[in-house]
Formats: C-alpha cells, structure tokens, sequence
C-alpha cells in the first residue's frame, strides 16, 4: 500500500509542474530597469561571462594595452562591474570571481598601505584608489565577519597611504613618493575616501577638503578642469567629466562649480567621438547624469547604450587599444549596468 508520503506526491507533482510552466513566463517579464532593454541586458551578460572566463587563477585581469600593464587596477575595474551584478563573495552567479578578485586585491596591500604589484603595475596609485573604491563597496557583503574585518584593516592602511601621499596643493599623481600632483588620480583618489567615508571608515575632512580645493584650483574660465592645477593648460573634458562626480558624491548637486563643470562636460564629451580617452571620459559622464538625474539622462543613456551595443565584439568584450580589452568591457559594463542601481557609490 502507498505511503501518504506517496501520495501526496504523485498527486501534486503535476500540480507543480503545471504552476512552474504557468510562473516561468511571469518571471521572464519581470520589468527591466527604464532604459535597458532585453538586447542590453543579453550584452551585458555576454559582457560579465567574457570577463568571468579571462579572469586568471590568482583572481587578476592582466590585459595590456599602449599605456602599460595594470593588474590591479583592472582587477578592481572588472571586479566593479562584477560587483554591479550583484555578486558578492558568497552569493551570486559570479561569486566565485568576486571571491578571487578580493583575495587578489587584500594580497596585492603592501607595508606601506599601497595595493599594488610593484613593478608590474604601471602609474600604481590608480589601481590603489579603485581597489579602495571596489573593497569598500564590497564591505559588508561578505557574509563573513572576519573578511569584513580584514577588509576594514586594509582600507584603513590604504586610508593612510593616501593621506600620506597628498601633495601640497592637494592632489595625487602616479606614484605616491614623488609629490605631484594631476586631474585623473587625484579625482580616483576622491572618489575612493568618499566611498570608504559612507562605508563607515574614518577619513579626515581636511584631506577631502584639500582634493575638493584642488579641483577648484584646477578649473579653468570655461568651466573645464585642467590636466595640473599649477601648470594649466586646456581644459580637459574626461577629467572634467570626473570631477563632478566628486562633487556629487559627496551631495553638492547645486555646486556652482560642479554646475559650470557638468555644463562643459556635456558639451565637450561625445557619444559619436572615440579617442583615447572616450571610455574614461563617458564612466563618469554617465556617473554624473544618472545621478543628476532627469531629461539630459533620459537623452543620453538610450544613444550611449546604443553605440556601445554596436561595439561589443562577438566574444562578449569591448575592445580598447590604449588600456586593453578587460578595461573597455569593465567600463562599458559599469556604464551599462548604472539603471540596475546597485552599488551605493553610484546610487541616486
């Protein structure tokens, strides 16, 4: 004679399948975000997989273009885009890739408190502040208290190491020891503090408030930022284009120089133009006008999404000469994924 166990099930089963096959659709058309259709959402999953796949064995992205080799710095990047996803180190599809890719980074932390790999990294305070801008977004995703811990004891050091590498007028440069200063890095260095601050890390004011200073003194009569605050030259639209996201990172939305610096860098950055600094310039471009929100990001996202859908390769990347591949598809990605609105640095 049957169980009830037996029963019930061979009773409900179909019951089940029938409800399965019933739901499946309804879960198919759960409403993507506003601008992201099925073909953008299927590049963007041809996207994370190609970067999934080339990722290597010791949790880095080493692709190299014209400018130099940067294992770090497109570890944090791609990391970012996987990050975007959803992924933590515990949950999600590419959980065992974010996994490695904190691994990585927490072993590239020298005694200094920089994260690099020494010599293989080129210009290494890059691939410090986005490290320091992937780990602290990660933090409190783990899952796992004594990760979480060694993150924080990370990202204090590296807290310190910028600090400590500041120059005088306020600014960064590539390496940490030399006491320059420039536009991008000092802009990545920003951005990164503001991430730890919200991530609950202590991280002095004065610092903040001498990089913000710095920008300031790097804004030419036309709004645009120059590459150097002590020897201007022309504004330069990509570093224009970051530096109102420092502004808005930190809720200056009615700045009058974030203002005058957004105003330049829609008209100086271009969708249909590509040079060598097109995907750098459009990761914060499009930073800036979804958090500033409204009809210029209404207007822009569609015709962005759109060019970068007609360049993604068939292997799922976005090819890039100056940095390389990982870096094109890691920035084509965060730009793309900015609607599912996941990561808080990035939040409206």
């Amino acid at each position: 004679m049957p169980s009830h166990h037996d029963l019930i099930s061979k009773r409900t089963l179909p019951l089940f399948a029938a409800l399965l096959v019933t739901a499946a659709p309804a879960l198919a058309e759960a409403p993507l975000p506003k601008h992201i259709t099925p073909k953008a959402e299927a590049a963007i999953g041809r996207g994370l997989k190609y970067l999934a796949r080339t990722q290597g064995r010791d949790g880095a992205w080493r692709n190299q273009g014209r400018y130099g080799r940067y294992p770090v710095a497109m570890s944090a990047l791609a990391g970012t885009a996987l990050l975007m996803d959803g992924n933590t180190t515990t949950q999600g599809r590419y959980a065992p890739n974010i996994d490695r890719t904190t691994k990585y980074l927490l072993d590239s932390t020298t005694p200094t408190g920089l994260i690099s790999r020494g010599q293989e990294d080129s210009r290494p305070m890059y691939g410090h502040g986005f490290s320091m801008l992937y780990l602290s977004q990660l933090l409190g995703m783990s899952e796992d208290a004594e990760r979480d811990q060694h993150i924080k004891r990370m990202l204090n050091r590296g807290i310190d190491l910028t600090a400590r590498a500041q120059s005088r007028l306020g600014g960064w440069i590539y390496q940490p020891t030399s006491g320059g200063d420039e536009g991008s890095v000092t802009i990545t260095q920003v951005q990164a503090l503001r991430s730890c601050r919200n991530a609950g890390l202590a991280v002095s004011k004065d610092v903040i408030d001498d990089a913000m200073g710095y920008l300031e003194l790097s804004m030419n009569s036309d709004g645009g930022i120059a590459y150097r605050a002590n020897n201007r030259g022309p504004s330069r639209p990509a570093i224009t284009a970051a530096a109102v996201c420092c502004w808005f990172n930190a809720g200056e939305y009615d700045n009058p120089l974030a203002k005058r610096a957004l105003a330049f860098a829609k008209d100086n950055v271009h969708v249909g133009a590509q040079g060598g600094h097109w995907y750098y310039a459009h990761l914060y471009l499009a930073q800036a006008l979804y958090l500033e929100g409204g009809e210029d990001w209404d207007d822009y996202f569609p015709r962005m999404r759109d060019r970068l859908l007609r360049m993604q390769s068939e292997d799922g990347s976005w090819p890039d000469t100056t940095v390389g591949t990982v870096y094109g598809t890691s920035l084509a990605l965060i730009v793309l994924q900015l609607p599912y609105n996941q990561l808080p640095i990035m939040q409206r």
